[in-house]
């Protein structure tokens, strides 16, 4: 039997691996991860997934007696530590360099400048005067944001020298003393979803968003129509990118802006989408990236040569309600839906709980807040944390307006 080290990540890889067979020994942290995950691993061990010293005290000792087929991550969180520690037991799993120049976005700067791919002004700024002098050196607007940031977090636009005081105000605030800037770039944001084996990258999905001025994503919908026109170049696009930060294994998302003058990489990960993209892509072209996520990479099961067809579309859409006090959440008995509820306590700060259970139903919705619960301000996406709905349709746009009208039916009351 196959046995991985899996380091943090929701429910999905773990029973996905249960079905195919596959011996898990998950690391995770004490009460961020849901009940029933015992179920499907061989052994849980805690420790904070982003301490790859730490990781390494628990798994070594496993990985002596019986070793590891691979050290994988699905998550952001523990990217470059899941890279750190298969590179010290010597398995497969994405390095930590490649870890390092995705969640570096100057380090990713510095790669694509280095290989003339997607060039854009940009650089480090640690402080407003410096980032002042970075806008008027562009000569209009600017995006000012923390060089390993995660979530749309603390992300600034600058247009006016009080613009930069303000944003580095805020920055320092949550602990930055540098960041990055960078031109801002004109147009709609698609992300690219891919896997990649042995160097060889397939787009499995393009999705698109609509957010809000935060740049916090609300819904998410694929295929994406506006990036059909651009599919081939940003097909190409995204498979330089790959190559240039040395990714050759496994998932990634990236994302474009896609402006006046062609697609430009905005930045890039070495994991699946959040947001339940991957739900996304099953439902529009019928593709599990989770099965693959495993079967690919331990041998089961070839990487398809081509991308597949869309025969649907899907969408995500999560309920974005006032912040305040919630009294009650109305019109849940009305909604043709399928209508699952987390139970207190169990999100764990998983925004999309319960993926797993939506695969039967067209249209799904997910209620994870309760009377007396605090809604925050949409703030992050971490703040998309009331519930979703998420479904199918004939194309991407039926999709959205089946979740549009779901939403629409639903009204979350506060104080």
């Amino acid at each position: 039997m196959p046995r991985i080290a899996l380091i943090g990540g929701n429910a999905r890889p773990i029973t996905t691996a249960h079905e195919l067979g596959v011996d898990v020994v998950l690391v995770h942290e004490e009460g961020r991860y849901e009940p029933d995950f015992a179920d499907y691993c061989s052994q849980i061990l805690h420790a904070p997934i982003g301490d790859s010293a730490a990781i390494l005290k628990v798994l070594g000792p496993l990985h002596a007696e019986e070793p590891f087929d691979a050290v994988l991550s699905a998550t952001e969180y523990a990217a470059i530590a899941a890279g750190e520690v298969a590179d010290a037991l010597g398995v497969p799993g994405t390095t930590a360099r490649t870890a390092r120049a995705l969640k570096d976005k100057a380090e990713t700067r510095r790669l694509l400048d280095e290989h003339d791919l997607s060039p854009i002004r940009h650089a480090m700024v640690a402080s407003e005067q410096e980032t002042a002098d970075f806008a008027e050196s562009v000569g209009g607007r600017i995006v000012v944001k923390p060089a390993d940031g995660v979530a749309s977090l603390h992300v600034h636009v600058v247009e006016s020298r009080e613009d930069a005081a303000t944003a580095f105000k805020h920055l320092r605030e949550a602990g930055y003393t540098r960041a990055i800037a960078e031109e801002y770039l004109e147009g709609p944001v698609v992300s690219v979803d891919t896997f990649s084996h042995r160097g060889r990258h397939v787009v499995f999905g393009m999705s698109e968003y609509q957010m809000n001025d935060r740049f916090v994503e609300w819904e998410v919908s694929t295929p994406s129509r506006v990036a059909a026109p651009h599919r081939a170049e940003l097909t190409e696009l995204v498979g330089r990118l790959l190559d240039v930060v040395g990714l050759t294994d496994g998932p990634a998302h990236s994302e474009f802006v896609l402006t006046p003058n062609g697609p430009k990489v905005l930045e890039s990960h070495d994991r699946f989408a959040g947001s339940g993209a991957p739900e996304l892509v099953r439902r529009a072209c019928g593709v599990d990236l989770y099965r693959m996520f495993l079967a690919v990479q331990l041998g089961f099961e070839e990487l398809p040569q081509t991308s597949p067809v869309n025969d649907h579309g899907a969408a995500i859409r999560f309920f974005t309600p006032q912040p305040g006090t919630l009294k009650e959440i109305t019109g849940l008995d009305t909604v043709d839906a399928l209508v699952l509820t987390v139970p207190p306590g169990e999100a764990k700060g998983n925004i999309v709980p319960l993926l797993s259970r939506t695969r039967e139903a067209e249209v799904v919705v997910v209620i994870t807040r309760h009377p007396g619960d605090t809604l925050p301000e949409l703030r992050s996406v971490k703040d998309c944390s009331s519930g979703y709905v998420i479904a199918t349709g004939k194309d991407a746009d039926e999709a959205t307006a089946i979740c549009e009208r779901v939403v629409s039916q639903i009204s979350f009351h506060v104080e």
